[in-house]
């Protein structure tokens, strides 16, 4: 049988338009050899990826399955630490740990039982010795050499990162001060998981992306914040872009809302309904809850984790590649370990704010499906990116594109585009 010839897959030419991070070419939400090259650069580059909290596994032996990009990984406590690895076995590749999460004081692959311990190092193979001395591994098989694929681990105030790359800094310095500060201030005390869930969208996980740093459609797409004035652009606020532009915080504070002169009092914006009614006002009761008095707050961590405030319901996000045209969005509620039972309530009456049905989560979860089947046939075109400048500074207003600006210098950075 004559061999196969071998093909090289030449990394993709995106022809990016000469006014830069002001125009993004449709090319980069439907090219299957960019986003084969993103999983390369990005997802197993020079970055951190947040893969879970502390709290979902508090003891020893506890685990949970995530991704990184489209690769699988599981996190597990070991005795003392965090420790994330690739959800691979090393003898044939199957997928070592079926589960989303459990317990475990060893990994035993289903197939051929191939056993770890939970340092990752191989402990075990079925039949090793061979059958009526038949068979069986050479004598010289090195166990040590077949351990499971180690991922750099570093935690911040209960926040498991990982990351691929030997050469990234470490996370502090990559993260940069402000964005630092922000994962603190949320993440002040010990948390209490209140639930999960996730969403299957049919868009390329950028364009949800560029949705989370895009502060000013929230008056426009989102017909509850505007109406029961949860965040209004006439709020007191800002958007804060970091020096790579990959990460952002969009944040505000509702009790500053005066609205004089501006198209909310007239009236003439899209969202706005005068009749529009809650019939359990229970939702709106809020108390505040940090000292800065920010009751909005959307913090981005390149390329794609989210930390939310959104009055008391915290969560987090996580968007998962699935393919050119797809993605999961993973969404993990939480509140205090101290709150008091009308807290906890309250933090769960808002969790309706978010989420596949959520009352201004619902149109996210669709408007990228929008863009992606209206440009399908047109890569060669572009969007457009210049509300608040051309720029990627900081921004006193929230009427303003430069977080998502920001994002594709990192990303073209990482990407050499």
């Amino acid at each position: 049988m004559p061999a196969i010839p071998r093909t090289t897959v030449e990394e993709p030419l995106v022809h990016w338009p000469e006014l830069g991070v002001c125009r993004v070419p449709y090319q980069v939400f439907m090219d299957q050899a960019l986003y084969d090259l993103e999983q390369q650069r990005i997802f197993r580059g020079d970055a951190w990826h947040w893969v879970g909290l502390e709290a979902e596994t508090p003891n020893a032996g506890d685990f949970k399955t995530n991704y990184i990009g489209d690769t699988p990984v599981v996190m597990i406590r070991d005795t003392q630490t965090m420790k994330v690895f690739v959800n691979r076995c090393a003898h044939r590749g199957a997928t070592l740990c079926i589960d989303s999460r459990g317990n475990k004081s060893n990994f035993t692959c289903i197939y051929h039982n191939w056993s770890y311990d939970l340092d990752g190092n191989l402990q075990g193979v079925a039949f090793r010795h061979g059958v009526r001395g038949q068979g069986g591994l050479p004598p010289d098989f090195d166990f040590a050499a077949h351990h499971l694929h180690r991922l750099r681990v570093e935690v911040l105030n209960g926040l498991v990162f990982a990351t691929f790359s030997a050469h990234v800094a470490p996370l502090r310095a990559w993260l940069g001060e402000r964005m630092t500060q922000h994962i603190e201030r949320l993440f002040c005390r010990p948390v209490r998981l209140l639930g999960s869930y996730t969403q299957y969208m049919h868009n390329n996980w950028k364009l949800y992306v560029e949705n989370v740093k895009d502060a000013y459609h929230a008056s426009l797409l989102h017909l509850f914040f505007t109406t029961f004035k949860l965040n209004r652009l006439s709020m007191e606020g800002a958007v804060d872009v970091s020096d790579s532009g990959g990460h952002h915080i969009s944040w505000s504070k509702m009790a500053s809302d005066e609205s004089t002169g501006t198209e909310y009092e007239q009236g003439t914006l899209r969202a706005m309904q005068d009749d529009f009614r809650l019939a359990d006002r229970r939702f709106l009761q809020t108390w505040t809850e940090f000292p800065d008095g920010v009751t909005h707050a959307l913090q981005t961590v390149f390329p794609n984790f989210v930390v939310q405030q959104i009055q008391n319901s915290l969560a987090l996000r996580l968007m998962v590649p699935k393919g050119v045209g797809a993605c999961e969005l993973q969404w993990l509620l939480f509140g205090y370990a101290d709150d008091t039972p009308e807290q906890t309530e309250r933090r769960l009456l808002q969790s309706n704010l978010i989420g596949p049905a959520g009352f201004v989560s619902m149109e996210d979860g669709v408007v990228g499906s929008f863009i992606q089947r209206a440009i399908a046939r047109d890569a060669d075109q572009a969007a457009v990116l210049e509300m608040g400048g051309r720029d990627i500074e900081r921004r006193g207003s929230r009427v303003s594109e430069a977080a998502v600006r920001g994002f594709w210098q990192a990303y073209r950075t990482m990407m050499d585009l």
